[in-house]
């Protein structure tokens, strides 16, 4: 089964990364979010991405088409011009990436890869929110239900601590508590290819709108409610938070060994 992963966006709120480098490329613990999204992904054993490019997608293609000469140890024969390469990593992915337009909204760049998809089930999700959502679980919950698409939806914790009162009194405090209501998009979908039937305005369609509004409708999305860590890495706030755990050693969407 093939991962789509969006990977084409300005992403202006982080603008302080991405007027030099596309937001998926944004690095937490010296490797691209991208990266640690598709390790997620392979921990699973899906190991097949397809990601449609779009802002800066150039420097997406050079990191992969450079991934096997930085990640690893090189001998030079300087007679020869011969390079062996001594891996220090093992990664048996298939990377396709497609180039989607630099205004292509969400759902027309997902548009784009009908033919790449070959009318098979596949997964979806964005390059910049990692979580430790269970892929193998998302998708058994996806197949039980027969449904068009299931999205995986998340209450992240709240911005700012809360209190409770007697009066005056503060009775409880607690700290950026896990929202108690109000379940939100994760991403992590899988998608039947009836899905391209609500994707029917070209580039401009954003996904988020018209089509998932007209799934719900239709009674073909399906939540997968997941109530472990989810973070977006929405603002340089965001990706500092993600770094400060990873350097931590306590980054919980880190399942690999």
């Amino acid at each position: 089964m093939r991962v789509v992963i969006l990977a084409g966006g300005l992403g202006t709120r982080i603008s302080e990364e991405t007027s030099v480098i596309p937001k998926p490329m944004v690095e937490i613990g010296g490797q691209p979010i991208l990266f640690h999204i598709m390790r997620i992904y392979a921990h699973y054993g899906f190991k097949d991405f397809l990601l449609p490019l779009g802002y800066k997608g150039k420097v997406i293609k050079d990191y992969f088409i450079n991934f096997n000469p930085v990640n690893s140890d090189i001998n030079v024969n300087l007679l020869n011009g011969c390079i062996d390469y001594h891996s220090k990593h093992t990664f048996d992915w298939e990377v396709q990436m497609v180039d989607t337009g630099l205004s292509t909204m969400t759902g027309g760049r997902v548009n784009r890869l009908r033919q790449n998809l070959e009318n098979e089930t596949f997964m979806l999700t964005y390059g910049d929110g990692v979580s430790d959502v269970n892929i193998s679980e998302l998708l058994d919950f996806h197949r039980s239900h027969g449904k068009l698409v299931t999205m995986t939806a998340v209450r992240p914790p709240a911005r700012f601590g809360t209190m409770c009162f007697d009066g005056d009194k503060v009775t409880e405090f607690i700290e950026k508590p896990q929202t108690g209501e109000g379940w939100i998009n994760g991403g992590f979908f899988v998608c039947e290819p009836g899905v391209f039937d609500y994707l029917c305005d070209g580039d401009a369609t954003i996904l988020e709108t018209t089509p998932l509004e007209n799934l719900a409708k239709d009674g073909q999305l399906v939540a997968y409610k997941h109530d472990g860590f989810w973070k977006c890495m929405d603002t340089l706030r965001d990706k500092n938070q993600l770094c400060s755990l990873w350097d931590e050693n306590n980054a919980p969407w880190k399942k690999w060994k």
